[in-house]
């Protein structure tokens, strides 16, 4: 996308794609000094966004490949959006032939610098 593109916003107007604030972000100060809380991620919306199914989501949360940030109160997993980096990389090592396994002691060697 380009940066520096004109568009109509949706409230008449049609400046920079970074209106005022100059492409800021979602996850940067808001005019108050307010900042936006991260989103937590339902399994439907990965499934959506990642193309990984259900299932596969499930099992890697089973092996610890990825973790759940916390539970609704009606038992749903919720995961922020590290979730979706980790899936890219799940993903990248299988391409490379790593099986589960080798994945596992991948991210076990990256989860222990955090």
């Amino acid at each position: 996308m380009d940066m520096n593109a004109t568009t109509d916003n949706g409230l008449g107007t049609g400046g920079d794609v970074g209106g005022e604030w100059g492409g800021v972000g979602l996850l940067s100060p808001r005019p108050t000094g307010r900042r936006i809380p991260p989103k937590l991620y339902r399994i439907s919306e990965i499934v959506e966004y990642s193309g990984v199914s259900r299932q596969t989501i499930h099992n890697y949360t089973t092996m610890g490949l990825i973790t759940e940030a916390r539970r609704t109160a009606g038992g749903h997993r919720l995961y922020d959006e590290n979730v979706f980096g980790r899936l890219d990389l799940i993903e990248d090592l299988k391409h490379r032939r790593k099986s589960l396994r080798e994945i596992r002691l991948h991210f076990a060697g990256l989860d222990e610098g955090d």
